[in-house]
């Protein structure tokens, strides 16, 4: 079966101020105030370690201690709020469900945790719309290492020969490379469209294109 395999952070939906907000609780709680803001959105969707660093890096000192001692502090103040800002990208939930009656099956791998990515797909009401969800720790290994790719494609009953990622970065063109398939980066995502130096197969600047795209790209 042919499949379409997604991202989630700055793929279907922009998370960057709910992860900002994260981060910035822990710069608060060791009394440092806010040291991250709106410009730093594309660090975000690098995850919580990449922040905390960035945070640090600010302050004059980076110890991986450090970030080891408040990533789970990020992530308990991720999860108290993580859909107070998050909205999903504007035609995501119609490309998903246009895919679906073509009878292209269609799934998550994210390297956000899984309990995170389970809550947050659920409050934004699109959880039943894919047959599987990977998380960064579902497995033993996450992306761009292909393993998680590959059991996004099998759990939702597709097939890896007949299948894409739609991501937002180079770790999504990464995992492409890793599990042989083709890969779409979104031009609306962090990156805007200078992520098209990555050379993917195809760029996607709305999801209006994608039931097209992957139609000529799973051919």
């Amino acid at each position: 079966m042919r499949t379409v395999v997604f991202d989630l952070d700055g793929t279907l939906a922009d998370t960057s101020d709910d992860l900002l907000a994260a981060a910035n609780a822990c710069f608060q709680r060791l009394g440092h105030g806010d040291m991250l803001g709106p410009d730093d959105r594309l660090t975000a969707f690098h995850g919580g370690r990449a922040m905390l660093r960035l945070g640090f890096s600010r302050l004059g000192s980076v110890e991986e201690g450090q970030i080891d001692a408040q990533y789970p502090v990020l992530l308990e103040a991720y999860g108290q709020a993580i859909a107070v800002h998050t909205k999903l990208y504007p035609g995501a939930v119609e490309a998903v469900e246009a895919l679906r009656r073509k009878g292209i099956a269609v799934s998550i791998c994210t390297n956000k945790p899984e309990a995170l990515a389970e809550e947050l797909t659920l409050r934004l009401g699109i959880r039943g719309l894919f047959g599987a969800l990977i998380g960064a720790d579902t497995l033993p290994t996450r992306k761009p290492d292909a393993a998680p790719y590959i059991a996004a494609v099998r759990q939702a009953g597709g097939t890896v020969g007949r299948s894409m990622l739609i991501g937002d970065t180079e770790t999504d063109r990464k995992t492409g490379l890793a599990a042989g398939v083709p890969v779409a980066l979104v031009t609306f995502g962090p990156e805007g469209r200078s992520i098209a130096r990555l050379q993917p197969e195809a760029l996607l600047d709305h999801f209006d294109d994608l039931p097209e795209l992957a139609t000529r790209l799973l051919a």
